[in-house]
């Protein structure tokens, strides 16, 4: 499979510009998986927006929206065609979306980081980052639900200096984010995509941009079978 996905990034090279080509090899090689950003029931769909934004500024590849009451819409003026490079899983089905998005981040294998202003065990420069972290945000009035912080393994707080309570929600993400991305930099931790991973996600990228691109890959496939076996 890897010897085709390979074969199968090279034709759709061979269709895309020289441009994209050095962008996408050189983006992939700085993404991570390692990072996933979580946002309970968030109702300001501009600050959502600008969270997955931020998320394919920093490099993290998946965002998890879960939405009890509120929908989650990207607004596209804001986001800016994030929404194309990064992965966003809606949690908005059954009766408690939450504990599915817990669920399945667990069984990915990442600690559960509940981010909070009131309740912490972790500064950005003490939390624990020799596991895949993935760090849940709630609203600016109410913050995370019970739930959640009785999930979590860790708690991490922003530090403030001033009289205003939290901060925006996008500011949050862009702050945790610039930290805990510095510290994943400077560390000796397995945080990057694998080459294997990274030619996955260019293909996915690739599809994205041309019209058509699912029936593209299909049949470069269908070639490469017929030619190879």
């Amino acid at each position: 499979m890897d010897y085709i996905d390979d074969k199968v990034l090279a034709m759709f090279y061979e269709i895309i510009t020289p441009n994209k080509v050095e962008m996408f090899d050189r983006i992939a090689a700085q993404r991570t998986q390692y990072i996933s950003i979580a946002l309970e029931n968030i109702y300001q769909e501009h600050n959502a927006s600008a969270v997955l934004r931020t998320c394919d500024c920093f490099g993290i590849q998946e965002l998890n929206v879960i939405e009890k009451n509120n929908q989650y819409e990207v607004k596209r003026d804001i986001a800016l065609g994030a929404g194309r490079w990064v992965d966003m899983y809606n949690f908005n089905k059954g009766e408690n979306p939450t504990s599915d998005c817990i669920t399945k981040l667990k069984a990915k294998g990442f600690k559960i980081v509940a981010t909070s202003p009131h309740e912490s065990s972790y500064s950005l420069a003490t939390l624990p980052l020799d596991a895949p972290c993935a760090f849940f945000f709630g609203t600016e009035r109410q913050g995370l639900s019970e739930e959640v912080m009785e999930a979590a393994d860790y708690t991490v707080t922003i530090p403030m200096y001033g009289f205003t309570e939290s901060f925006n929600i996008s500011v949050s993400v862009a702050l945790l984010l610039q930290g805990i991305r510095n510290r994943l930099m400077q560390s000796e931790f397995d945080w990057k995509l694998s080459p294997e991973e990274q030619i996955e996600l260019k293909i996915k990228w690739c599809r994205k941009i041309l019209n058509g691109g699912d029936a593209l890959e299909n049949e470069f496939r269908r070639r490469i079978i017929k030619k190879e076996f």
